[in-house]
Order: C-alpha cells, then structure tokens, then sequence
C-alpha cells in the first residue's frame, strides 16, 4: 500500500501558490497574442497587485479551492453527486450574473437549474471540452500524491458534472501530472503521468506529444538562444487552433501549459512566465503550468516576491470561498492526503 508523501504540505502550498501566482500572472493576457503581450509589456513577468498590495485571481484560483474544500470533507470517496450537490449550494445560490465565470460552470449551473444530474449535466451542454476542469484539477492531485491513477480517478467524478469528453481529459492529465510531481517524479516523469492518463488516440494525447516534440526541438537553452519568439511560434503552430472563436479549448490549454513546464525543466518562475507570455486563455494556462511545478518544487520553489502577493481569495468569482486563502486549502489536502494514505498503509 502506499504510504503518505513525507513532505506533502510543502509540496500543496508550492502547488496552490504556483497555482494562484499563474492565474494572476496570466490574467491580464487572457486571449492575446504573443506579439501583442510584447508590445504592451514586453514580457509579462510580475503579478499585477491592486492598492492592499496583493494580485487578483480569475475562477482559476477561486473553483481550485471550492474543489480543495470538498477534497478535504469528502476525501477519496468524493463523487459527482457530492460536487453538484455543494454546486446546488454555493453556485446554483449566486445573485445576479455568474460574473467571472468559465462557459463550464456557467453551463453546469444552466444543466443543474434544469433539473439534469451528473453525468447528463456534463454532456448537455455546448463546452464540455473546455479547460475549466483542467484549470481547477490540480487539488485532486494533491490528495493523491504518488497516486496518478486515482488522481485522474476523482477529477472525472468532478468532470462528470460541468464536462465531457476532452474537458475531462484535460483535467485528468493536470490531476495525473500534479500527483506525479508532488511525489518527486522528475518533468518526464511527470509528462508520462498525465499520458498514462488518457487515451492514446485522444486529442488531449496528441497535444501533450506534440508539448514534448516542440520543447525537444525548439525551446530556447539556458544560454536563451534560439529567441523565444521561435518557441512560441513552434508551439502555437502545433497546439493552438487560431480559427476557433474562443481559446478555452482544454487540450489547447494543457499542451501549452506542458510545453512550459517541461521548457522550464520544473523551475516554477520559468514555467509560469512561459505559459503566460504564450498567450490565449493566459491565466489558466500560466496557472497549470505554476500548479505543475510548484508541486515539483514545493513552496521553497515559488518567489518569496510572488507568494507574498498572493493574499485572500475576494470571492469575485465565487463568494462561497471570499476569504479563505491558497495555503490554508494547501494545509487542509496536506491533512487530508496522510489521513487517506496512512490509513491505507496500516
């Protein structure tokens, strides 16, 4: 049996920090363009903080701790009835306009008004292939650390509710990849996770190959040559789908987010700069790519200057969660993991 991670909280705060760090870094470059993220600012490379000195977040950082909340309650027994009964109770309940939401949860809740339960409320709707299950997929990671398998076991009863097809996919390989990483597995290691996690033949498979191939092949050395711009003009030629109206696409997402984790080689500052400056749905790429490598990394591994911005969660998106914050949802997986897994050792 397996036995808990020794050093699992650090490695949940890293995760969550890296996480919320990515969200904030990515949001003001949300559906650009590389080369219009370089005009504006050159290269995106410090979190945007408001007057009480602290970096606002998107639905990225806010449904990433709802799902680690009911992680922490339910723990590997969660399943998709519990995530749309707390949907019921804390999303469902929203005055007014779902502002900040992703198109999933705004179509979950539309299914879930209707009447329709999981796995029906996923599959009846027009966007179950975007990220926003990818983008909050990280907690289930956490609490299966060393466990990929069951990671990407407990994502899907999540993405039973607001997904279908390769939007639980995309959340499967991210919950696959962080259980990897927050076990020590190196980047390979961790790609080889989330593969392992669906289908061959998928398209979420075939991005994450093509993230490999592009980094293999054109990701800028140490030295910083060739110019990252070829990167960024490799991957997009082989991830991105410049013809499709909207950029949540979750395989999309994913193999970006990959990309710049692996380009990184796991260093956390890297990964996320990478993934936001890539552009399109910026924030929630970046904050894969920073809840990757902060579970590599652990929370030694985020900037002192990126984690101190990262303060309580204002509940724009989601105001069931308003106050709470990223390391106190770290603490209460951390908890949770050596309560599954120690009990499963004995």
């Amino acid at each position: 049996m397996r036995e808990p991670i020794a050093d699992i909280t650090g490695r949940a705060r890293g995760c969550l920090l890296g996480l919320a760090a990515g969200d904030a870094l990515g949001r003001p470059a949300e559906n650009l363009e590389p080369a219009e993220i370089a005009r504006r600012w050159g290269r995106l490379t410090e979190l945007e903080t408001g007057p009480d000195g602290t970096a606002p977040g998107t639905d990225d950082t806010e449904y990433s701790v709802f799902a680690a909340l009911l992680l922490a309650r339910h723990g590997r027994g969660l399943t998709s009835e519990h995530v749309a009964e707390a949907y019921r109770e804390h999303v469902l309940v929203i005055d007014g306009p779902m502002r900040g939401a992703g198109f999933s949860e705004l179509g979950a809740a539309q299914a879930l008004r209707r009447g329709l339960r999981p796995p029906a409320s996923g599959l009846r709707h027009h966007h179950g292939w975007s990220d926003g299950l990818a983008m909050r997929a990280a907690p289930y990671g956490l609490l299966a650390a060393g466990d990929p398998a069951e990671a990407a076991r407990l994502v899907a009863e999540d993405g039973a509710v607001s997904h279908s097809g390769e939007g639980v996919l995309g959340g499967r390989a991210v919950a696959a990849g962080v259980a990897a990483a927050a076990a020590g597995a190196a980047p390979g290691g961790v790609l080889a996770a989330a593969l392992d996690a669906v289908p061959e033949d998928s398209w979420t498979a075939r991005n994450l190959n093509a993230a490999e191939e592009a980094v293999r092949t054109a990701a800028p050395p140490a030295g910083g040559a060739p110019p990252a711009g070829d990167f960024q003009r490799a991957l997009h030629a082989a991830l991105v789908t410049p013809h499709y109206p909207w950029t949540d696409l979750a395989p999309e997402a994913v193999g970006l987010a990959f990309a710049a984790f692996l380009a990184a080689g796991g260093e956390v500052e890297g990964a996320v700069t990478t993934a936001a400056n890539l552009g399109r749905d910026a924030d929630t790429t970046a904050a894969i790519a920073g809840a990757l490598s902060g579970a590599s990394r652990g929370a030694s591994g985020v900037p002192e200057r990126w984690a101190a911005a990262i303060g309580p969660l204002r509940g724009a998106c989601l105001p069931s969660v308003a106050g709470r914050h990223v390391v106190e949802a770290a603490d209460l997986l951390a908890a949770r993991h050596r309560a599954e897994y120690g009990r499963a050792a004995r």
